[in-house]
């Protein structure tokens, strides 16, 4: 038979092991690897969402940019200031799992995102198991 005491200390270290593995909130403004954006993440529903909030280098076309590189002709008189290019992401454990949407190319990857030691946001675009790493700033 478990001693009170050691079943409370057990439920106690299940509560700690359970929320050390929740993700970090990555809520927030965040500037691209590449420097010429800023997106911010946000709760849409019941999932978050990024959206393009400001460009840092503006476009070819300037800041009323249109999705031109969308293979959905339906979709390419769509302005990219103001879009969700993150989509859909659920908490996954440490981690959030959704959509990345690369206007440059017109691409919608799998995506993962985290929160990295350092505090920057580290972004993967993924195809297959293959992934590729972005870090994100905080943005000021």
């Amino acid at each position: 038979m478990v001693s009170p005491k050691l079943s409370a200390a057990l439920i106690a270290l299940g509560f700690l092991s359970v929320s050390a593995q929740a993700a970090a909130p990555v809520t927030g403004r965040w500037t691209t690897q590449s420097k010429d954006g800023v997106v911010e993440i946000y709760e849409c529903g019941a999932t978050i969402c990024g959206k393009l909030a400001k460009f840092l280098v503006p476009p070819p076309n300037g800041v009323g940019q249109k999705d031109v590189n969308n293979p959905n002709r339906a979709l390419r008189s769509r302005t990219l200031l103001g879009m969700n290019i993150l989509t859909g992401f659920k908490e996954a454990g440490d981690e959030w799992k959704g959509q990345i949407y690369d206007p440059k190319s017109g691409k919608t990857y799998r995506s993962i995102i985290y929160k990295g030691k350092s505090g920057n946001l580290v972004v993967k675009g993924c195809i297959g198991p293959f992934c590729q790493a972005q870090t994100w700033t905080p943005a000021r």
